[in-house]
């Protein structure tokens, strides 16, 4: 082999690297606005603040609940219809967090579960869910651009 041609074979195995070298890079080190901003997410949707809750949505964002998707505006007007029937979240539980960071630093997948007690103008719904946010960060803010809530089933004894 020669030398022009084991150069080269060496530069090309270190372009094909960089892209693994840029992710490890970022594992691990979720930045501290993309942090901020789930975590006040979820306290908002906790604590019933529906315009600040809807606040951290992208205004093309799709939401995906009960199997069925939908726009944001449509689960917005939804809950405020909600909220002004009465009824309101209680409790919203989060556990095993995980972000993913991708490489370019602004979009990210956030996953979590939830235990969940919302109350309906029919009554209480409790349950136990998992949920995935894509994240992505627009002209310096971090958005959800797109959400998928299902939810776990009850293990059978």
């Amino acid at each position: 082999m020669s030398y022009k041609m084991l150069f080269s074979c060496t530069a090309l195995s270190l372009l094909l690297l960089l892209p693994l070298a840029a992710s490890a890079e970022n594992q691990g080190k979720t930045p501290k606005d993309l942090t901020t901003a789930y975590t006040s997410f979820n306290e908002a949707y906790a604590t019933n603040d529906v315009d600040t809750y809807f606040s951290f949505y992208a205004e093309n964002a799709s939401v995906y609940f009960y199997g069925e998707r939908q726009d944001v505006a449509t689960y917005n007007e939804e809950w405020h219809s909600l909220m002004h029937a009465g009824g309101g979240v209680e409790k919203n539980d989060t556990s095993d967090l995980l972000v993913q960071l991708m490489p370019s630093g602004d979009m990210a997948i956030v996953t979590y579960f939830i235990d969940n007690r919302t109350r309906y103008p029919e009554g209480m719904n409790e349950e136990r869910a998992f949920e995935t946010d894509v994240w992505q960060k627009i002209e310096g803010t971090w958005k959800i651009v797109s959400l998928h809530y299902s939810v776990v089933p009850e293990a059978s004894e």
